[in-house]
């Protein structure tokens, strides 16, 4: 069963287009930048929380008041 030339061609292309596309998609989930930007707000995000924002509230707080108290000791 023999292919026209033409047909053949809109074929190559097409895939040619579906793998350009599918480079750019990659492309751009592999951005490092785009890596670091989305780590960056998951870790805003967590510290945001009610929960760990006091906890790191209190915890900087006794360090603060542990290494005053060793100062004018």
């Amino acid at each position: 069963m023999a292919r026209d030339p033409e047909t053949i061609q809109r074929e190559i292309e097409a895939a040619r287009e579906a793998l350009a596309e599918a480079l750019d998609a990659l492309a751009e989930r592999g951005n490092p930048r785009r890596i670091a930007d989305q780590g960056r707000q998951a870790v805003v995000a967590k510290l945001e929380e009610p929960k760990i924002k006091y906890t790191l509230i209190a915890v900087g707080a006794i360090l603060a008041l542990a290494i005053l108290r060793k100062l004018f000791r």
